[in-house]
């Protein structure tokens, strides 16, 4: 039987890391994901859509649009820092989202509630993967549609293979597990088979490849460290063997350099299922 550990490491935010995970990651990653994401999955006018673990809440800011306001969506999210960035950055959106507070293993909500449910980036931080696919099958309605997406392993992902290994050499090993823990050493087969047995049908896995760009490698690393747990053990290190880091990431992602700074593959799995 498949195990799907949790990839979690600690990774959660405070507040501060939160206003620089939507400053910093949703622009130049998380929302052309997850338009990418929405381009799977269809959303008709007036579908009741929750967002699991939303973030500052990208994907539901786009949703809400589609909704209309004859629909409704709602963003949850374990961590309150991102539930207030996400409630600052949707005033003007509408429909209005709600924004509630939750696990995604124990989601509070009654079964068919909602026709569409999404999670980006998520599943493979969460405590139990299993239970999480099970309470999302629980929560839909009928033929009612999931749409997720999962990074790929991280040796899909240079840009994140180079700091991941710099951060272990000159911060720690707990430092490059967590940059690593995005990326589970997942597969397609193993997403089909955690959606089929949650009763899922006519599930879909594809392979998604896009880029990120950063303006240099000194920007990457600053900005990937600010919007994580990261920023702490990075700060902490003597400032020549930060220069290092920069130094050795810079050294691994030499072919990848242009004129407007470094660009960098990124693969993710996208997944859609029915209920």
């Amino acid at each position: 039987m498949t195990e799907y550990p949790s990839q979690s490491a600690g990774w959660q935010v405070e507040q501060r890391a939160s206003e620089a995970y939507e400053q910093y990651l949703v622009p130049p990653i998380l929302a052309p994901w997850a338009d990418r994401l929405l381009e799977t999955c269809e959303i008709h006018e007036g579908d009741r859509v929750l967002d699991v673990a939303c973030g500052t809440g990208i994907v539901a800011r786009r949703i809400a649009p589609r909704v209309g306001p004859g629909g409704s969506v709602t963003g949850l999210d374990i961590n309150e820092g991102m539930l207030d960035v996400a409630a600052e950055t949707a005033g003007d959106v509408s429909p209005p989202i709600e924004w509630r507070r939750g696990d995604a293993t124990e989601l509070p909500f009654s079964e068919a509630e909602f026709d569409v449910v999404s999670c980006q980036q998520a599943l493979q931080f969460f405590e139990d993967p299993v239970a999480a696919i099970e309470e999302i099958h629980r929560v839909l309605a009928p033929n009612g549609r999931t749409a997720l997406s999962v990074w790929r392993p991280l040796e899909y992902q240079p840009a994140y293979v180079a700091l991941a290994d710099a951060l272990e050499r000159y911060v720690g090993e707990d430092a490059g597990d967590m940059m690593r823990s995005p990326f589970p050493a997942w597969d397609g087969a193993d997403l089909r088979t955690l959606l089929e047995d949650a009763g899922f049908d006519n599930v879909s896995v594809t392979i998604e490849i896009g880029s990120v760009r950063y303006p240099s490698v000194p920007e990457f690393v600053r900005r990937e460290a600010a919007s994580s747990p990261l920023a702490e053990p990075i700060a902490a290190i003597d400032r020549t063997v930060r220069e290092e880091l920069i130094h050795e990431v810079d050294d691994a992602l030499d072919a990848y350099g242009d004129d407007d700074g470094i660009v960098s593959p990124m693969e993710s799995y996208v997944v859609t299922a029915e209920r």
